[in-house]
């Protein structure tokens, strides 16, 4: 299982970390993204850490401003968000698969339910 926290209301420009802890057997083993569904919108990729955390892969919008790390010992990811936008706005979700290809397509074993993240201009 995996939840996410962390979500809420923030002003443009400001910063926010999501968390994910996760339950999975085999935490360590999983590559791990983060991903976001806005109103209306297919569900998007936005970054994704591998599951030793040393290479991460960010969606074009979001490099620069979000950063993925992880904690293995905690079983915890996380998804640090700089200087959001409103365009940011959306619901975001943890996934986690032992396949980066899998992870980065979109696709993956474990998904938690996510927490909505609102940006007002």
């Amino acid at each position: 299982e995996l939840v996410e926290s962390g979500g809420g209301s923030v002003q443009a420009g400001d910063s926010l970390t999501l968390s994910c802890a996760a339950s999975i057997p085999g935490f360590t083993d999983y590559d791990i993204g983060w991903f976001r569904q806005a109103p209306g919108k297919e569900r998007e990729f936005v970054a994704a850490i591998n599951w030793k955390g040393y290479n991460d892969y960010y969606e074009a919008s979001v490099k620069g401003r979000f950063f993925i790390s992880r904690d293995n010992e905690k079983y915890m990811a996380f998804l640090q968000m700089n200087n959001v936008k409103p365009e940011d706005t959306a619901i975001y979700y943890c996934g986690g698969d032992l396949n980066w290809g899998r992870i980065v397509a979109g696709i993956a074993e474990y998904w938690g339910r996510g927490t909505q993240v609102t940006v007002s201009s």
